[in-house]
């Protein structure tokens, strides 16, 4: 078995196992709902700050990588702007809307893009997908978060009963942006000169692995195959935007932009990302449809996994 191939088993451990795993525990009634809200609080408030503070720390500083965050930010600000517009914009029910738009805004970059592109580009092709899902991080904090608290208070009405200042409060300073901080030390740090004990590393590579079974676990938890069905319909322009739209654009802008075919057949894999968790972590935290969420998530990570990768494992590797 070549590298390549043994590496595509993190889909399998890191993915499919823990996904399958929170599915039996809600279906087996091994835990409450109540744990596995505080399972994801644990996983934004506690491992994103300690894996933002961590990587962070020892992110290059170059200018040269300017063209990485840029495009992480364009790859959840524009899908979202052309699923609010074009897409959302019939859904009468708010909380239909606010997670649909999530769903449009987040790819899943860190977890899955970053294995696939781990299995075609090794640790040059991981760490780029890092980078981009870093900054779709920082915008999860600061847009996609405001943004679903934005369509839940309007829908409860509390825009119109609340002050101003206390609904700015509530959307952009939360604990939930705890994650920030963590950014915000590591540059610090990095910036400092302060060298990143070794030791630390070793605790990085254990807790991606941790947080990625932290994050699936809840995601299979709440997984109801009846609601998936029920929404299947309201995905189908969701995944159009997934796999076609999206993919479209900006994979015309990096031919012109990006010179590197490495780092271009990364981008590539990015741009063919399904619905991240963490659009189904915001729906949860902030009270949208989660079902709707859970189903864009569902369908387009089997779509992905089943059809989408391999084609593009054939056509890159």
């Amino acid at each position: 078995m070549d590298g390549a191939s043994l590496r595509i088993l993190y889909v399998l451990t890191d993915l499919i196992c823990p996904l399958v795993v929170g599915y039996f525990m809600h279906h087996r009634h091994w835990v409450s709902d109540n744990i596995i809200n505080k399972v994801i609080r644990f996983n934004v408030i506690c491992v994103y700050t300690t894996l933002s503070l961590l990587s962070f720390w020892v992110l290059p500083l170059s200018w040269n990588l300017l063209l990485v965050p840029l495009f992480g930010a364009a790859l959840v600000l524009l899908p979202g702007a052309i699923g609010w517009l074009f897409f959302a914009s019939h859904m009468e029910n708010l909380l239909d809307r606010g997670a649909f738009i999530a769903s449009a805004m987040l790819a899943n970059l860190g977890t899955l893009g970053g294995v696939c592109a781990f299995i075609l580009y090794n640790e040059q092709g991981y760490a780029y997908a890092q980078l981009i899902g870093t900054t779709q991080n920082i915008l999860l904090c600061i847009v996609v978060f405001p943004m679903a608290q934005y369509f839940y208070l309007k829908h409860t009405a509390s825009l119109r009963k609340s002050s101003p200042g206390h609904n700015f409060r509530e959307m952009f300073f939360s604990i939930n942006q705890l994650s920030l901080l963590g950014m915000a030390a590591g540059l610090i740090l990095n910036a400092g000169g302060v060298q990143r004990p070794p030791e630390l590393g070793e605790i990085f590579q254990s807790l991606v692995h941790i947080g990625a079974w932290i994050a699936m676990l809840p995601v299979g938890f709440l997984i109801d195959f009846r609601q998936v069905r029920r929404y299947a319909g309201n995905i189908q322009t969701l995944t159009i935007l997934r796999f076609v739209i999206t993919p479209l654009i900006f994979n015309a802008v990096t031919y012109f932009f990006v010179s590197d075919s490495l780092l271009r057949g990364t981008l590539m894999v990015l741009t063919f990302c399904p619905t991240a968790i963490n659009a189904v972590l915001a729906c949860k935290l902030y009270k949208l449809n989660v079902d709707l969420c859970v189903s864009s998530f569902v369908i387009t990570t089997a779509a992905f996994l089943l059809v989408i990768f391999p084609l593009l494992f054939f056509c890159l590797h």
